[in-house]
């Protein structure tokens, strides 16, 4: 367990002040998660990662579960390994050449990195939605149908338009766009153009969604929307979402994972990691000391 270094906030007759300094608490060997990183029910299951670019290690040693039917947010400093982490979950780290990813992934038990693993199907099962909105510059229609047509989900027009209108509908869009569904998604607004790359990742019939700081790019309201149809989503999917917002890490998640300059500290409840944080760096972070 990593070394703790005592905080005060005043200074008695011959004291000395001290201020945080970070790295007395990631260079050190013998470092080890603190919380409950597992899981009784996983649907993913990751064990030993370590992520490199070129020479320079990203993440190190993380071993962490995402449950069934739950939402975990992962929250930390920008550069703590969050994003990077994430994209382990569906290999798409496999797409940047300097990218070295080591461990052990599992989706129900089923090795994710093994050598006869299609991504593409993967990716269908474990959906992404980015930071940004990115529709594809086609109709609203085509953004959603496009996914169900190349994996052969359809096998008629019928099939497709109720695909198509399900989806939508899962990401309470459907109702807004209706009328114009051959009109460009690219024109839509942009937590409605979120909405829309929801229901294109969902289309698919994915297993798991994650989810990379979703809503930075949005405004309160439209912020709002996506935060509600996540805990929708949670019904039937399973979600992982990297965060930013610490509130928006409290208001849709059940478990919460603080990193940190690579390194998995704490994980556990949302509100124990919100309202009594074991570990003193996930402590510091909350309260606005460092981020």
């Amino acid at each position: 367990m990593m070394e703790r270094v005592q905080q005060t906030d005043t200074a008695g007759i011959g004291d000395v002040k001290r201020p945080l300094d970070i790295r007395e608490h990631v260079e050190r060997a013998d470092y080890q998660t603190i919380g409950e990183p597992f899981s009784g029910d996983a649907k993913m299951t990751a064990r030993n990662v370590n992520v490199y670019y070129d020479e320079k290690q990203a993440i190190t040693n993380v071993s962490l579960d995402i449950g069934r039917n739950e939402v975990i947010a992962m929250i930390g400093p920008s550069g703590c390994g969050k994003s990077t982490f994430l994209r382990t979950l569906n290999r798409m780290n496999d797409i940047i050449p300097a990218c070295r990813v080591e461990g052990e992934f599992a989706l129900d038990g089923e090795d994710i990195y093994g050598a006869d693993q299609d991504t593409v199907l993967l990716r269908a099962r474990v959906g992404m939605v980015f930071q940004k909105p990115n529709p594809f510059p086609k109709s609203i229609y085509e953004n959603v149908a496009y996914g169900p047509r190349i994996h052969g989900l359809a096998h008629n027009k019928a099939e497709l338009d109720e695909i198509v209108e399900d989806s939508l509908r899962r990401a309470s869009l459907f109702n807004e766009v209706k009328d114009q569904l051959d009109k460009p998604g690219t024109g839509l607004s942009g937590g409605q153009q979120q909405r829309l790359c929801i229901a294109r990742a969902i289309a698919v019939s994915p297993e798991v969604i994650l989810m990379d700081e979703p809503c930075s790019a949005l405004d309160p309201i439209a912020t709002a929307r996506i935060e509600e149809l996540i805990d929708e989503l949670r019904e039937n999917y399973t979600i992982a979402i990297v965060t930013h917002s610490m509130q928006q890490a409290a208001r849709v998640s059940q478990r919460t994972a603080y990193f940190h300059m690579g390194k998995l500290i704490e994980v556990g409840e949302t509100k124990q990691i919100f309202t009594m944080p074991k570990h003193e760096l996930t402590e510091n972070y909350i309260t606005g000391r460092f981020g």
